[in-house]
């Protein structure tokens, strides 16, 4: 007899099921090694595009917005007589000098461009001094009529000016509310038509003059070295630093018994309120309070010139080294302020020798009497 085995012989669907799956395994296992390269192929990519992002993502630098572009500033003499007030053109300037004139009255000029002012005044006549502080800043010069030594010096000096007293009136008028000698006035649309017509040059790669700085700072302490000692023996003797009070909460600049200038600091919106003749000072364009975000005093000698016309008229001291302060966010510090020719940048110093840090925006400079009794509270 034969014997029969208990074994059952494998269909052929079987044997095809194990192979398609042997199949799939194997390609599964080719297309992985395939795939997985290319994802961390990507993934580097990806993370260099990263690091190139980052990399270009750089903090942005600022740059300070006051006297900001290449175009040529303008200046203009203005009319600080108790009758010329409220003035209009002082919330929209950039830079404003005060200076003394005759009868221990001052006048002002406000520096600016890339503004569009409807009405600026009232306007007065050049004073010599002045075109040094105009020269400075590379600006065309707009006053109504001018000193023999102005009108000397605009020729030598070849200022580019323009005169409003020869103008017509569709330049320059005179405003029926207020009475001669303080109240003419003009426009920056009508200056721009004098100067397109003058062909005077409107660009400047001069610079400015103050050296603005766009991130917010505050003045630092005054420190003062004094030197003691227990005894009279001069070995013994130490230097001490002492911190000074540089607070400039209240600026008082008086120019004469006629004008006193004076700041207040507002804490919360981180400038001076500006008051001549105990008035508060207001702006005839847009009625707002004019203010300031820092205050550059120089004290300058002033004398009379004997020119044989008997007016007074005034000159200044002022190619030179001079005593000041700068005042900003509620603090002050004593500087120099360095002036070696008439065309010549001002330079600012602190008491080390280092050009002063100025804050973006707003700046009076008030060139005031050498002897001026200047307080700070």
């Amino acid at each position: 007899m034969k014997n029969k085995s208990n074994k059952k012989p494998i269909s052929g669907l079987k044997i095809l099921t194990i192979i398609l799956i042997i199949l799939i395994i194997i390609a599964g296992v080719l297309l992985a090694m395939k795939i997985l390269p290319t994802m961390q192929n990507t993934e580097n990519v990806a993370n260099m595009n990263t690091n190139v992002n980052n990399e270009e993502e750089e903090p942005e630098i600022k740059e300070p917005k006051t006297f900001a572009g290449n175009e040529r500033p303008i200046a203009f003499m203005i009319d600080n007589h108790i009758n010329a007030m409220p003035q209009a053109g002082l919330e929209e300037a950039d830079l404003i000098y005060e200076m003394i004139v005759e009868g221990g009255e001052t006048r002002l000029m406000i520096v600016t461009k890339n503004k569009d002012i409807d009405q600026i005044g009232p306007l007065r006549s050049a004073r010599h001094y002045f075109l040094d502080y105009a020269l400075e800043n590379d600006a065309i010069y707009v006053h109504y009529g001018q000193s023999p030594q102005a009108k000397s010096d605009i020729a030598t000096l070849a200022i580019a000016d323009i005169n409003g007293i020869n103008e017509s009136e569709k330049n320059f008028w005179r405003v029926s509310s207020r009475y001669a000698p303080h109240n003419a006035v003009t426009s920056m649309e009508k200056i721009e038509s004098i100067i397109k017509r003058e062909k005077y040059r409107t660009t400047t790669n001069k610079g400015t003059v103050l050296n603005y700085v766009a991130e917010e700072f505050d003045l630092p302490d005054i420190k003062k070295k004094t030197t003691s000692s227990k005894n009279t023996n001069e070995t013994n003797s130490t230097e001490v630093e002492e911190k000074v009070t540089n607070i400039a909460k209240k600026v008082t600049i008086p120019y004469s018994v006629f004008n006193t200038v004076k700041y207040t600091y507002d804490e919360k919106t981180k400038t001076y309120t500006r008051y001549s003749r105990d008035k508060k000072q207001t702006d005839w364009n847009t009625e707002k309070t004019v203010t300031t975000k820092n205050i550059i005093i120089t004290k300058c000698k002033n004398t009379t010139l004997n020119d044989g016309s008997g007016k007074g008229r005034q000159t200044l001291d002022n190619i030179k080294t001079l005593d000041g302060y700068y005042i900003t966010n509620g603090k002050y510090i004593p500087i120099k302020c360095e002036k070696t020719s008439r065309s010549g940048k001002t330079i600012y110093k602190d008491l080390d020798g280092n050009e002063i840090k100025v804050n973006d925006g707003k700046t009076f400079i008030q060139i005031c009497p050498i002897d001026s009794d200047i307080t700070f509270e």
